[in-house]
């Protein structure tokens, strides 16, 4: 059966981008309504924006979701991903500027706060998206694939030259909890070149190497404490394609294959598939389906620790 949040539950931070000051609620929301971000600082009359493919207005950085109306969220993936890793498939979430809080630089704050507060199953059954044929789209050299398969496999290559990154690959799949043990305490990284850039920019003013941040340069690890584990790198972009996936709107049932892919070309995979609709199938899920699919097995006890 579906699920949304018991009680309501918050969190307090910054913006990675903006540096601003952010505030962030998940609140319990009916069957059938799906995840919905709420900007509270906004009029009454445009504030919701629907989490969806369609919703997204591409960003090189992050994914910003905007509607009609014009009135957006940045930085929507790492909460996302939290959502669809711990089976929260119902949810209104306000936030009280234009940047969800970027909070460790991973999807742990927010798995902690959900599986605290605990899940309220509802009366309506699960849903899923059945990938029936192979998708695929390629922007210079990366490119992201679903075909079909009977969970959601999520595989990824990254390659940098950097060579505390270097070439990475992970192969995993979603269900049993795999989400919230695997993948959720990995953080977002980048070259400090980047860094350094963006900053000149005006951008990325709520980074700090750390706290929120992994930061490379060359073959040295540059934020204290160095790396959760050793492949920390690809383990995030498997989380941020977990993310972007969820706006699908639908779990996934299918086997999902990013090649230095970003934010951009994942939404780009989406919007293919939803292009073509006999290369997918809507599903009602029995008991035996729905354990397949992420967030079905999470336990409180499998999160890891991080410090």
């Amino acid at each position: 059966m579906q699920n949304t949040v018991k009680t309501p539950v918050s969190f307090d931070g910054v913006g990675l981008h903006s540096g601003a000051e952010a505030r962030l609620t998940i609140l319990p929301a009916p069957a059938n309504r799906g995840i919905v971000f709420r900007r509270i600082d906004c009029d009454l009359r445009n504030c919701e924006i629907p989490a969806r493919w369609d919703m997204v207005n591409q960003s090189p950085l992050c994914t910003l979701l905007e509607n009609a109306a014009g009135v957006s969220v940045s930085t929507v993936e790492h909460i996302m991903a939290a959502l669809a890793g711990c089976g929260v498939h119902n949810a209104v979430i306000e936030v009280n500027g234009p940047e969800v809080p970027i909070l460790d630089g991973s999807s742990a704050p927010f798995v902690h706060g959900i599986l605290s507060t605990g899940l309220r199953r509802q009366h309506a059954p699960v849903r899923a998206l059945k990938v029936l044929k192979p998708v695929e789209v390629t922007k210079g050299d990366a490119s992201a694939r679903l075909v079909p398969h009977d969970t959601l496999l999520l595989e990824f290559v990254i390659e940098f030259e950097d060579a505390a990154i270097g070439r990475q690959k992970k192969l995993l799949n979603m269900s049993n909890g795999s989400f919230v043990r695997e993948l959720s305490t990995a953080r977002t990284f980048c070259r400090k070149a980047d860094v350094d850039a963006m900053q000149a920019n005006g951008l990325a003013l709520g980074g700090n190497p750390g706290e929120n941040a992994v930061v490379f340069d060359g073959d040295r690890v540059l934020s204290p404490g160095g790396l959760r584990q050793p492949d920390e790198p690809v383990r995030h972009k498997m989380l941020d394609a977990l993310g972007d996936l969820a706006l699908a709107g639908l779990p996934i049932l299918g086997h999902y294959t990013g090649l230095r892919a970003g934010h951009a070309v994942t939404n780009d995979l989406l919007r293919a598939l939803f292009a073509r609709p006999d290369a997918f199938e809507t599903v009602t899920c029995d008991a035996e389906t729905a354990a397949r699919l992420p967030g079905a097995g999470v336990h409180w006890g499998e999160i890891p620790e991080v410090a």
